[in-house]
């Protein structure tokens, strides 16, 4: 779930309101066109050495996005000429030339910007945040928008303006939420790296639904994606991949540094750490309940393998009332929409229903945050602000926290979105229980694709740090990486 730039960007920015085979392709085909099979690192490294051109890799994005979108649906808007312009520029940075997707959250000057939601089906913002110019500066070729839920505000790519975003590992299945599209267009072999955002899991939970490595930064680790939220800033900027270093290196590219950066810089991260790690392994949820059978076995076996590579891990609980915490991150989420809802309300044309606007979930979480009222709120970050003291206090005699990302496989398409309302949080917050913490704790947080079900899906294995950890996750990842490569399994619907 995102709510970044739903909330603060939109206050800021707000003016008004082919069909794919069902089989995996061929290594030819995989390989028949300028993209290959190549993750982003590569893919840059053959357009500096002039074996492809950009503009070349971007056809060939184009021409995979037209042949699967159709059946995927993980567009929200076509910028294919803003693309081409792009691509015949002189580019520099580490991903020069390599074509790319920006999740419909994120304002982009002079295109349109949705945000999932039908109050906003028409808007195009004439202005764009510092993290949008990272990601040109670090030389992408944007060529689309990526689908996500309205406002980021639930855990699958499903909205009433453009249906379902389905997962290509089995298309009756969640994409995931809120950077569903930006996952299924890698997973799908469309782009080898795409922006995503995370508001309470929304790289993660998309990176684990669909087999991809999804990182969480610190608070304060990136550039600045909007206004700031004066109450608890949960929301981050970052990418899925099929690559550890791919993500490294999207981090590192925008990442605050000088007089600004609350963090010291990572800088880019480019392999594994001999020193060996203590890690709790905590699979129960915040309020106790144990996950699907055949994600405990997941976890439960990537803790074993993470023995194996020497690491000390231990059992033992989060001291976090997990109840309380997810009544007071439900109210947090809701004062989001609230705003968001407000805003829509002042723009829109007299007598314009909400409801044909604005799907039920936002509507209701916003009257929950009403009824609730300004005191309750201020009570709920109070009590958020106290975890982040209890979650650093796990890291005295400790140095990453494994948990599942998800209670379960990607769920149904049609279980948990926005058409629901606020009912859809019965199912929900079991689901997604495991993701918020890192969030309101501002730490980060890594999705890694070590375990697929019986049925085939994706069950991603969730590890976190303490706040400006990042080096320690990465380092992790890359040792898991090439003790159980995962970037050559391939989802049965793609495009590559």
């Amino acid at each position: 779930m995102s709510l970044e730039i739903s909330r603060r960007a939109l206050l800021a920015t707000a003016v008004s309101v082919g069909a794919l085979a069902a089989s995996g392709c061929t290594e030819e085909a995989a390989t028949s066109d300028a993209l290959g099979d190549h993750d982003a690192t590569d893919l840059a490294a053959a357009i500096r050495a002039g074996d492809i051109t950009a503009a070349e890799a971007l056809d060939a994005a184009i021409a995979r996005s037209e042949r699967g979108n159709g059946q995927l649906n993980f567009i929200a808007a076509p910028l294919n000429e803003y693309g081409r312009a792009r691509a015949a520029e002189t580019l520099s940075g580490p991903f020069a030339g390599v074509p790319t997707l920006i999740k419909d959250l994120m304002p982009m000057t002079g295109q349109p910007t949705r945000f999932g939601s039908r109050a906003f089906a028409d808007f195009v913002p004439d202005a764009q945040p510092p993290y949008m110019d990272a990601l040109l500066a670090a030389g992408l070729v944007p060529f689309g928008k990526s689908t996500t839920p309205e406002f980021g505000l639930t855990a699958t790519t499903e909205t009433l303006l453009g249906g379902a975003t389905r997962n290509p590992w089995n298309v009756e299945h969640s994409s995931g939420g809120s950077s569903g599209g930006a996952a299924v267009a890698v997973a799908a072999r469309v782009v080898p790296i795409a922006h995503a955002s995370d508001g309470g899991g929304s790289i993660r939970i998309p990176a684990s639904c669909n087999g991809l490595f999804g990182l969480k930064p610190s608070r304060g680790r990136s550039v600045i994606a909007g206004a700031p939220d004066p109450g608890l800033e949960i929301s981050v900027n970052g990418c899925v991949s099929r690559s550890v270093r791919d993500t490294a290196a999207w981090l590192a590219a925008t990442e605050q540094s000088g007089a600004g950066a609350t963090l010291t810089p990572t800088g880019m991260i480019t392999g594994a750490n001999t020193q060996r790690l203590r890690i709790i392994l905590d699979i129960p949820n915040a309020q106790g309940n144990d996950p699907d059978p055949e994600v405990r076995t997941a976890v439960e076996a990537a803790a074993e393998l993470c023995r194996s590579l020497g690491h000390q891990v231990t059992e033992r609980r989060a001291p976090i009332d997990g109840q309380q915490f997810s009544d007071d991150f439900i109210l947090l989420w809701a004062s989001g929409a609230l705003e968001v809802v407000n805003l829509v309300r002042s723009q829109a044309p007299a007598g314009a229903p909400l409801d044909q606007l604005l799907e039920p979930l936002t509507l209701e979480l916003a009257q929950h945050a009403q009824t609730q009222g300004p005191a309750a709120l201020a009570a709920a970050i109070t009590r958020l602000r106290a975890v982040e003291t209890q979650y650093a206090g796990m890291f005295t005699d400790a140095d990453v926290y494994l948990t599942p990302v998800l209670a379960k496989p990607p769920v149904l398409l049609g279980q948990i979105d926005g058409s629901k309302g606020m009912a859809v949080f019965d199912t929900l917050s079991d689901y997604v229980g495991y993701t918020p913490l890192q969030n309101v704790a501002g730490a980060p947080a890594m999705s890694v694709p070590l375990a697929w079900s019986a049925g085939g899906l994706p069950i991603g294995i969730h590890f976190s740090a303490p706040v400006g950890e990042e080096r320690r996750l990465l380092e992790l990842a890359y040792e898991l990486e090439q003790a159980q490569p995962w970037a050559a399994r391939r989802p049965g619907v793609n495009a590559g």
